[in-house]
């Protein structure tokens, strides 16, 4: 018999990644869209298919996220929130998609450490997978690994994450992840050999508990873009991954929808499925 296919709801459906996200839905055979959510008030009422260019799909996009939900939680088979919305709204999102049965998958950043620990703690109460992604890009797991490796020979790194200017929170989750995966290896990065003073604050960037140094660009013909830069006397080594197109996301993201229905708590990271 042929598995019926997981229903997915899309949250930030007319956003330049939730387009993407319905496209990649529409073509995988074992998914299908229930759902589209989305608070501009231009797209509300049309056809999901219309909205991305294609066929009509019978299902219009709304802006009542709870309505889907408990919509959802009557089907049979589990299903999955892809989320790509904003940091304002990402929160509720998360918690009213677990509250209901319904499993997250987040592209959304700017949760905030705390935020984090209730949805981790939530999702295990309720025993439902959560999945909180902040960069679905093959590409960009790649280049942590290989800052992981290089960690080991530099003492001395600091990260620049460009993107667009629309996006409303910096560092970027990518960055933050990045340092982080750094941090973990207990290791003091970028002894200090000069006092340092700031002509302008905020000149070098922000530093987070892992004494690395994070530099945000935002600017418009960006797409999303990161250099990890090791420096000791004498070398440079750089680490630098570009988007050129979104849809370099959409292996990553349906790999996730995939794998959160599995899954009975929270997960961070794409390396952590992968």
């Amino acid at each position: 018999m042929t598995k019926t296919p997981t229903p997915v709801i899309v949250a930030g459906a007319a956003g330049k990644m939730g387009r993407e996200v319905i496209k990649a839905v529409c073509d995988a055979e074992d998914l299908v869209i229930c759902a589209a959510i989305d608070r501009n008030p231009e797209v509300v009422g049309l056809d999901v298919g219309e909205l991305v260019g294609q066929a009509t799909l019978g299902v219009e996009v709304t802006h009542e996220l709870d309505a889907s939900l408990a919509a959802a939680a009557q089907h049979q088979q589990p299903t999955v929130m892809v989320d790509f919305t904003h940091p304002r709204a990402v929160y509720g999102n998360i918690r009213a998609a677990i509250a209901y049965g319904v499993y997250p998958v987040v592209g959304t950043t700017g949760l905030a450490d705390q935020q984090m620990q209730d949805l981790a703690d939530f999702a295990d109460k309720a025993s439902i997978g959560c999945l909180i992604i902040p960069n679905f890009s093959i590409g960009m797991v790649l280049l942590q690994q290989a800052a992981i490796q290089a960690s080991a020979y530099f003492d001395h790194v600091e990260i620049i994450e460009l993107h667009h200017n629309q996006k409303a929170d910096a560092p970027s989750g990518t960055a933050l992840k990045t340092a982080q995966l750094l941090g973990e290896l207990g290791k003091t990065y970028n002894p200090a050999v000069v006092e340092e003073r700031e002509e302008l604050p905020g000149a070098r960037g922000s530093l987070g508990s892992e004494n690395i140094r994070i530099h945000s660009v935002r600017l418009p013909g960006l797409i999303a873009h990161q250099e990890v830069l090791f420096g000791a006397p004498g070398q440079l080594y750089t680490l630098r991954h570009d988007t050129s197109d979104r849809g370099c996301y959409m292996p990553g993201v349906i790999l996730a929808i995939r794998k959160v229905t599995q899954l009975q708590t929270l997960i961070y990271g794409l390396e952590k499925i992968l």
